[in-house]
């Protein structure tokens, strides 16, 4: 008996194309299209071809060595942020309660951070951090450190780091607070007849557990932090000087401050390929582990 093919339910799915393509080919097209150009206003432009990309990769060239230093200091925001906040999402999983009325308490505040706008964290560290008036800045310049995130690039960094983990650790811990109560009961009945030490069965038990989410978390928070502009740009301006410039900021200040549209198109094209590129690395890696070690299991 043959069966017949239903494929009506494609129509369902054409708005959603429609959409996407709209909103994101689009405008991707357009930037393509500013990235090989040249304008000196009055809506004329003039091709450049690869141009800019080969200015763009020129550590030599002023452009080129404006986006290496803005790609490093991106780069060591990102891995601090996931040392950081990777372990300190796992601690605080771990340190939650797993039944009770307190898990409900828990869980609505671990995500009250996330629920604060961008902009909003950025301005309510702009007053906390401040030595005259915010409470932060004015305990630890009490304690006698001077401390001016305005004017010390030291400053500066810390004290965008310490907001960014104030105001994301929470998504690593909800996330690897599911993946532990996803584990059945049975492993921990096993474990205690085993008499297995809590690190064992961390080690054994939680942690492979969690590698799937682990995997999300990861991925999630470089690509937030990598991409971050509007926490850092309402802190800091991107000072002292160019401490806190980060990709996102240099791209912004180039396209919008400077106007030099097909500079910032390059660069936003080649932004998104390094987004690109790294999440592609550490999703093989990770999900190339995942196999080898359910394989190893199995």
């Amino acid at each position: 008996m043959t069966k017949t093919l239903n494929n009506k339910a494609w129509f369902f799915v054409l708005p959603v194309f429609a959409i996407v393509a709209f909103s994101a080919v689009l405008p991707l097209m357009t930037v393509v299209n500013y990235s090989v150009q040249d304008t000196f206003g009055n809506n004329q432009f003039f091709w450049n071809g690869i141009g800019w990309f080969q200015e763009l990769l020129d550590p030599s060239s002023q452009l080129g060595e404006q986006f290496l230093s803005s790609l490093m200091r991106t780069l060591l925001f990102s891995a601090i942020i996931l040392l950081i906040q990777v372990p300190l999402g796992i601690v605080v999983a771990l340190s939650m309660p797993r039944e009770g009325w307190t898990v409900a308490l828990c869980l609505v505040l671990m995500a009250l951070p996330l629920l604060i706008p961008w902009n909003v964290v950025g301005t309510i560290w702009q007053v906390f951090a401040r030595g005259d008036i915010g409470l932060l800045g004015w305990i630890v310049n009490r304690l006698g450190i001077d401390y001016n995130y305005t004017g010390d690039p030291i400053d500066a960094w810390v004290t965008i780091i310490v907001m960014d983990v104030w105001h994301w650790t929470s998504l690593v811990a909800l996330l690897c607070y599911a993946g532990l109560k996803s584990i059945p009961d049975a492993y921990y009945q096993a474990a205690r007849i085993d008499g297995a030490s809590r690190w064992a069965v961390f080690r054994t038990i939680q942690l492979p557990k969690m590698r799937r989410v682990l995997l999300i978390a990861v991925l999630l928070r470089f690509m937030d932090s990598f991409m971050i502009y509007t926490e850092p740009f309402v802190l800091t301006g991107g000072g002292p000087g160019n401490a806190t410039t980060f990709l996102s900021i240099d791209l912004v200040k180039l396209a919008l401050g400077q106007f030099d549209l097909g500079k910032a198109a390059a660069m936003s094209l080649v932004y998104n390929l390094i987004i690109l590129a790294i999440c592609w690395v550490f999703y093989t890696v990770m999900t190339n582990v995942d196999a080898e070690r359910d394989r190893v299991e199995a």
